[in-house]
């Protein structure tokens, strides 16, 4: 529960720290002194939007900081799972700079702005007036009613069903648009897959015959120059190995008289079958080529197939063209596969869906059974509350398909007077009503849910005389010892309930106006209730009823 909260630089409050009790508190205070600037420094800490206007002007920044108590409330798997370290004691730190940036704190460990949402919801609930207005929305009365029923399991079980459910279904679509289109193009795949197979492309053919091709349309003068190489190398006069070999025998007559000639002869000897067997490769080479036109032609006329197929196709190699080839066909046997994957798909669709149904009835049932005892207990409450006709109703319908939170629709339905027909409560209750529905409403989550702290902002808005003394007889039913209870209320009948009671107020300097918040003491608590009955001028009269109030 909440031990104490500290705001620094937050709109009119420069510095306020304030401790707070376990049980039922009030705030009071005159309208404008700034319990409005409080909630809205807690709601900080609950996530909510930062606004660098709030930041007090002159400062740098604002703090707004709170400590709580959360040995018995179990949230050690928040801190597990968030990889922080738990302690029986909690801080929830938010820091906003006029710059715009903003901080979030957990035990001084930097977090993220959902992380400090997520433990701040578990930690208090802030019911402001405007909240009155979720009891018509149905999402709220679905959540209530899952409260109730304890469905955190079931409901969390249900959405990992219906993600699947709509992952498949979303395949499911993803693949009929595909064979739409697919089945579409289909013509047009098989054409060009057809076009590209009959060209029956090989890797590293366009290089060769274009090799071919430059060979053969110059043959005669490749012939030509390597017959001149040949010569060269074989002619009767001065060719070179000829010579060479001539050379060679001088060499081998000097090697009895000049030992060392043995060596040059044989390295000669070796250049010697070296060039030789050049030379009748060049000569081999020479005989095979001839200028062949037939053979240029149909040369040619490949290679005229494969340039128009890669200009057709936007590509430079034959490479890429095979590449093209693959991907059709891989894109034909998926066209011609794609009922085999539908059925597939339109089987896990329905298996999921099955299990959606399952769980979603579970879902019915539990609420079904947490709408009954809701409308006995509520009726029970607002008879309490002066209602002594009252009829409150829940109707619970089906959705044409599941939805996220189940296949339920959820209404509340309410009457206050005999003969009135049950229509949806925000259109039938009064402000009073409303307040007094909400009230008894979050009695009855804060009795099934652990929530260690719970702020009413003025929930007693239309409501006077006896009626309030009942709510604050449910509010302080509410503050335990285990469960704070806070209620900022403009009426001396609750203000006299709560176990502590504190005041907001304004204090004006010669260049400032700050807020400030304390606890009463009992004689000030006296003065406060009696300026609330009385106003301004206190009387005896309104000071004796204020005792009497207290220690009633």
């Amino acid at each position: 529960m909440l031990r104490s909260l500290y705001i620094q630089n937050y709109a009119l409050i420069e510095s306020l720290e304030i401790d707070f009790e376990s049980g039922f508190s009030v705030i009071t205070g005159e309208t404008g002194a700034g319990k409005s600037i409080i909630l809205g420094a807690i709601g900080l800490l609950l996530g909510q939007r930062a606004d660098v206007k709030s930041i007090r002007q002159g400062a740098k920044k604002c703090i707004i900081e709170a400590r709580f108590q959360i040995a018995n409330y179990g949230m050690n798997v928040f801190f597990e799972d968030n990889h922080l370290e738990y302690d029986e004691e909690c801080i929830l730190r938010r820091e906003i700079q006029s710059s715009g940036k903003s901080r979030a704190f957990i035990n001084d460990t930097p977090v993220t702005l959902a992380q400090l949402k997520e433990l701040g919801e578990q930690l208090i609930d802030v019911h402001s007036q405007h909240q009155n207005l979720l009891l018509n929305k149905e999402g709220f009365q679905l959540n209530v009613l899952d409260l109730l029923a304890h469905n955190n399991h079931a409901l969390n079980d249900y959405k990992l069903l219906y993600s699947t459910w709509k992952s498949v279904e979303k395949e499911l679509q993803e693949l009929l648009d595909e064979a739409a289109k697919n089945k579409a193009d289909e013509d047009y795949i098989r054409f060009q897959l057809e076009q590209l197979e009959e060209a029956g492309l090989t890797e590293g053919e366009q290089e060769s015959l274009e090799q071919e091709s430059e060979t053969l349309e110059h043959a005669e003068e490749i012939k030509a120059g390597l017959y001149r190489v040949e010569q060269a190398f074989t002619s009767d006069e001065g060719g070179l190995l000829n010579g060479l070999k001539e050379r060679i025998n001088e060499l081998t007559s000097l090697q009895k008289i000049y030992p060392d000639a043995t060596e040059l002869t044989n390295r000669i000897y070796a250049s010697w079958i070296e060039l030789k067997d050049v030379v009748d490769e060049i000569s081999s080479q020479g005989e095979h080529i001839e200028y062949n036109p037939a053979r240029l032609e149909t040369v040619n006329y490949r290679l005229d197939q494969i340039y128009t197929l890669q200009q057709k196709h936007r590509v430079d190699t034959i490479e890429e063209l095979i590449g093209l080839m693959n991907n059709y066909a891989e894109r034909l046997n998926i066209i011609t596969s794609f009922d085999d994957r539908l059925a597939d798909l339109e089987a896990r669709k329905s298996e999921a869906f099955q299990k959606v149904e399952k769980q979603a009835a579970v879902l019915t049932k539990s609420r079904n059974e947490a709408a009954r005892a809701m409308e006995k207990e509520m009726a029970a409450r607002l008879v309490v509350l002066g209602m002594p006709n009252v009829r409150f109703q829940i109707e619970l319908g089906m959705r044409n398909e599941p939805g996220t939170n189940g296949i339920d629709t959820v209404s509340f339905l309410f009457s206050a007077n005999k003969n009135g027909a049950l229509q949806n409560i925000s259109s039938v209750a009064s402000g009073g009503e409303i307040a007094r529905v909400m009230l008894s409403v979050k009695a009855l989550i804060a009795g099934a849910v652990k929530l260690p702290t719970i702020v009413f902002d003025e929930i007693d808005t239309g409501v006077s005389g006896e009626m309030a003394d009942r709510m604050a007889d449910i509010m302080q039913e509410m503050g335990d010892r285990e469960r704070q209870v806070i209620s900022i209320t403009h009426l001396p009948q609750i203000a006299a309930r709560g176990k502590n009671h504190y005041k907001v107020y304004k204090q004006d300097s010669e260049n400032e106006t700050n807020s400030h918040i304390r606890r009463l003491t009992t004689e000030e608590r006296i003065e406060e209730l009696a300026h609330m009955l009385s106003g301004a001028v206190l009387t005896e009269a309104a000071l004796a009823n204020a005792k009497t109030l207290l220690n009633k």
